[in-house]
């Protein structure tokens, strides 16, 4: 799950206090939610800036995670690793997104 505010800036230190509050407090609200629909038993939560930490997207965003018991958790420091885990499993079918996006939209 990716949380992002309205108003496109990339770093973190370019929003106003209002816009971080509103920020965190949705990161609260999707953790909830994802606790609810998908049982997590706990999360990683990110954000990058620069390139040189994996800012891909000039677009201040936060990775939320949801994690399982006996998930392997993060292992390297590479965040594309440790959040997508690529070459490791298949690629999501888009119908099973779609599905696990109405079941987190229920919970909300």
């Amino acid at each position: 799950m990716l949380v992002c505010p309205t108003r496109c800036i990339s770093t973190i230190d370019e929003l106003s206090q209002v816009e971080k509050t509103e920020l965190f407090e949705t990161v609260v609200r999707v953790k909830k939610a994802l606790k609810k629909a998908l049982s997590a038993d706990g999360f990683n939560c990110a954000w990058n800036e620069g390139e040189v930490a994996g800012q891909a997207v000039p677009h201040l965003h936060i990775h939320i995670v949801p994690r399982k018991e006996g998930d392997t958790g993060i292992t390297d420091y590479e965040p594309r690793q440790f959040l997508y885990r690529p070459g490791s499993r298949e690629t999501s079918q888009e119908e099973e997104l779609r599905a696990i996006a109405e079941i987190v939209r229920k919970a909300l």
